[in-house]
């Protein structure tokens, strides 16, 4: 099997007239790493089986590490030897000491190199302790010695909201080599979380060159989520370009892209799938269809004709359905059928064509918040809207969201504390630690103490501003999150529990929570899984009859219109309501630190956010309200 084909087994792989570089779609990333891992050691024994060494460029980020994570077990226990494998790593910040926790040579040796067999001498990082002067000898050797070691026979890829791959910025030349290179302002801000501030992350890096990557035998590029959709469809569809560089690798015979279902949505195939092939028209995929055509044409649904259907490739929707005037008839009832004043339901109403069940009248409601204000910044109108109506509602804050504080702010209320209590040691200690810390270090516990507790207070203030009691204000502390650190521990048995208890003691008939894995720092998704995991384990509880989950997405995203199941609109007064209970997070204001891709502030993201998705649904020709929350059902 040739190794462009060696994923269709396990992913997906449809070739299109669009599409320059092979690519393969998984369900998810998880599955999709161990593919790649696979592929690594069956190249690392293939190599060992010839008394050859196997040459790896290595990548670092978030996108690999499942990978590495898959060769370490099959290390410990298939007794896979890296003995034979000469390592080049792609890049590094500069400057940077390898001690330092933000290093890619720290980086790798905690994935792998720590716990596998490979030689040290055969470990090759950029440096970025080199002198300033050496800088440049320094990359010429580090070209000659991949070039000794016989080049790469395998090269394995992340990629930048920027199309950088390694630290190769747009304007990268083709043939470049190993260099130093400024960093993208875009590239900064999306390492900002990881050195907590877009302040601390530094300017400049040392980097293999396109011209490097390319020589590789075999490439193989990791892509993971809806926020690098957009420049893999660039990059797999666009024209080559040095402002992408990752377009590059369409000259590359040998390359690639592996993909989750969330970086493969932008590419046409999966947006559009009518405009290159024939498609079984199920439900969903012509709500999808009817929507794209109406927002292309800037036409309502119900002003849609047979000719604009058959001039956009689909024709033979039309045949099944027999006419557009019946068509768009259905679909617009289905949008419409998806709003409701009634997020918990209307008591005695007729609840056929209703998001909601009308029974019970008075439902346990629990909403999941990954941080203590995603509650309030993603549902906050549906939030009031269920405590208004008389639910039970419960807020479970699943982190304590302790390291998107600022050491500023935590050494204000340290001495106010100090203040008003002179001989308190605990605040003594707290404010020597705050100005003794250095760069990157970790936070003490007292001070990572103080910080949640500052996040719980703001959190308890907006809950009390929606109007439900403290008794029904739940702190969770997922102890997978308790590190000091933006990296996290892995999700644990423990943090799967507390999540199962506190089901178990409400035994709510809704369940709300984030189902946005745009996050920049990752907690959510982990938030979402332990809640799969919680929900698999109770799902045969005769109380989890009657519980539904619906999932809200966070500050980053929102779903697209023809996913949206349940769409709470909200009045002018409401959006003021929703905004007041934000500003009770005053520690996330005015200088967010995981800010993601967007300047600005979390309560405007919302705000425009919701009063964008009421446009939407407007100019498809339905009501015109203020603003909407909305919301898709999650079927465990």
């Amino acid at each position: 099997m040739s190794d462009k084909l060696k994923y269709t087994e396990a992913g997906k792989f449809e070739e299109t007239r669009f599409e320059k570089i092979h690519n393969v779609v998984f369900e998810n990333s998880d599955v999709a790493s161990i593919e790649v891992a696979k592929e690594i050691a069956e190249l690392i024994r293939s190599k060992q089986a010839a008394n050859e060494h196997c040459v790896l460029g290595l990548a670092t980020g978030s996108s690999p590490i499942k990978v590495y994570e898959e060769l370490v077990r099959m290390h410990e226990e298939e007794g896979l030897s890296f003995k034979n494998v000469i390592s080049f790593n792609l890049d590094e910040y500069y400057p940077m000491t390898k001690e330092n926790t933000q290093s890619y040579w720290y980086f790798m040796h905690e994935h792998l190199f720590n716990h596998v067999d490979i030689l040290p001498e055969n470990i090759n990082i950029p440096s970025g302790e080199v002198k300033q002067d050496e800088i440049h000898q320094f990359c010429i050797d580090y070209e000659l010695k991949i070039k000794e070691a016989g080049g790469l026979d395998f090269q394995l890829l992340g990629i930048g909201r920027t199309g950088h791959i390694g630290f190769n910025e747009p304007g990268s030349h083709y043939n470049s080599g190993t260099r130093n290179i400024t960093l993208d302002h875009i590239t900064r801000v999306d390492a900002g979380p990881a050195f907590l501030g877009i302040d601390h992350v530094p300017r400049v890096a040392i980097t293999m060159g396109i011209g490097t990557i390319r020589k590789a035998k075999r490439i193989v590029l990791l892509a993971w989520g809806v926020n690098k959709a957009s420049v893999i469809r660039e990059t797999i569809e666009g024209e080559i370009t040095a402002e992408v560089p990752a377009t590059y690798l369409q000259r590359h015979d040998n390359v690639t892209f592996v993909l989750d279902e969330g970086a493969s949505t932008e590419l046409t195939r999966e947006r559009t799938p009518w405009l290159v092939k024939n498609c079984i028209w199920t439900d969903d995929l012509t709500l999808k269809a009817v929507v794209w055509l109406s927002q292309k044409l800037e036409k309502s649904i119900l002003k849609l004709t047979d000719k604009d259907y058959n001039f956009h490739g689909m024709s033979n929707l039309l045949v099944e359905q027999g006419s557009a005037y019946q068509l768009n008839i259905n679909m617009f009832n289905r949008l419409q059928h998806t709003i409701t004043g009634w997020p918990g339901g209307k008591p005695n109403a007729d609840d056929t064509n209703r998001p909601e069940r009308n029974t019970p009248a008075r439902k346990r409601v629990i909403i999941f918040s990954p941080h203590p204000d995603d509650d309030v910044i993603s549902m906050g109108g549906t939030f009031d809207r269920l405590v208004e109506q008389g639910h039970e509602v419960h807020v479970a804050y699943q982190t304590s969201g302790n390291i998107a504080v600022s050491d500023e702010e935590a050494l204000k209320f340290a001495e106010v504390a100090l203040e008003l209590n002179g001989s308190d040691t605990n605040s003594k200690k707290i404010v020597a630690d705050l100005d003794a810390k250095q760069e990157y270090e970790i936070d003490t516990k007292e001070v990572r103490n103080l910080k949640g507790l500052i996040r719980r207070k703001e959190s308890v203030a907006a809950t009390r501003y929606v109007g439900i009691p403290d008794s029904q204000v739940h702190f969770l502390d997922l102890p997978f999150y308790e590190t000091g650190r933006v990296k996290k521990n892995k999700l644990s048995e423990q943090d799967v529990t507390i999540m199962k208890d506190i089901i178990s003691e409400i035994k709510p008939h809704q369940i709300y929570a984030a189902g946005d894995l745009a996050d920049p720092h990752g907690t959510h998704k982990v938030c979402l899984d332990s809640l799969f995991l919680a929900l698999e384990d109770l799902k045969k509880e005769s109380y989890m009859d009657d519980c539904w989950v619906w999932l809200y997405r966070g500050a980053w995203h929102e779903w697209d219109i023809h996913d949206i199941e349940m769409a709470v609109p909200m009045s002018p007064d409401q959006v003021l309501k929703k905004k007041q209970a934000i500003f009770y997070h005053q520690s996330q204001k005015d200088g967010v630190m995981f800010q993601g891709d967007d300047s600005r502030e979390f309560w405007v993201r919302a705000e425009d956010r919701n009063k964008e998705t009421a446009k939407k649904y407007n100019s498809l020709g339905l009501a015109d309200y203020a603003a909407f929350e909305a919301f898709k059902r999650y079927h465990y």
